[in-house]
């Protein structure tokens, strides 16, 4: 079994929970230790940068349905999510700032050159690696299409 520093970061912040008797953490960071676990079982294999794939998946499916929730009026819903949003933010490594994220897509233009919509899937895959966990990819995808378009 390979070592997974993301996950033994979420073990040691289950036990802190659990210390603390932080029964709403301590849920959150079980749900996000449950898909690794389900992952790895899926997968054989678990490193970290496949951990932050899954946590960031998992950011993505909160900030969806934050949207949805307050949309529909259920803010006691959205909260939860807000919630469950915040303890996964905190093992993703730092976001970039909109500045760092125009330079790597620019970079990504540049070595593809890719020119109009038709290149964005090269951009894409040269980007979406240096961002994982560290950007929304649908922030990044109109970004890449602004850039190109």
């Amino acid at each position: 079994m390979s070592e997974c520093k993301v996950r033994d970061r979420l073990k040691d912040a289950m036990k802190a929970s659990m210390r603390n008797r932080d029964k709403a953490r301590l849920a959150a960071v079980r749900l996000a230790l449950a898909e690794l676990q389900r992952v790895e079982v899926d997968e054989k294999l678990l490193d970290d940068p496949r951990a932050l794939a899954v946590l960031d998946k998992m950011a993505k499916q909160r900030r969806d349905a934050i949207a949805q929730f307050e949309s529909a009026g259920r803010n006691d819903l959205a909260n939860q999510e807000k919630f469950e949003l915040t303890i996964l933010q905190e093992f993703l490594p730092e976001q970039l700032s909109e500045k760092e994220l125009k330079q790597l897509i620019a970079n990504a233009i540049s070595s593809t050159g890719a020119q109009g919509v038709q290149g964005m899937g090269k951009v894409m895959a040269v980007v979406k690696p240096q961002v994982q966990g560290r950007a929304d990819m649908s922030v990044i995808s109109q970004m890449v299409k602004s850039l190109l378009g």
